[in-house]
């Protein structure tokens, strides 16, 4: 059995969801790298596609499921106030200076 961590849905207050630890932490850790510290920042499709490089071909293999696990950690991040959205679309996504 994998080691199942729980996270967070901006738009979701209160509710949690588990979800697969060390996919978690593997593209916790790839979005929060290539994610500009400045707006406007970057849509989700192309953190998907600069994350990719990042990821351990392990536990992604050819990149399968990366845009899932984008979309799961961008809002887990939202929800801790790690990343924030830009207000106008297209979505564009970027790190507050306050979580450098």
């Amino acid at each position: 059995m994998t080691d199942k961590i729980d996270v967070q849905n901006v738009g979701q207050p209160g509710k949690t969801y588990k979800v697969d630890a060390a996919k978690y932490a593997e593209m916790r850790k790839a979005v929060l790298a290539v994610t500009p510290t400045e707006p406007p920042g970057l849509t989700p499709a192309q953190i998907i596609q600069a994350v990719k490089p990042h990821l351990d071909p392990t536990l992604f293999p050819g990149g399968e499921t990366a845009g899932w696990w984008v979309k799961c950690v961008q809002l887990d991040l939202e929800a801790k106030g790690l990343l924030k959205r830009t207000p106008r679309a297209p979505v564009r996504l970027y790190r507050p200076s306050s979580s450098a």
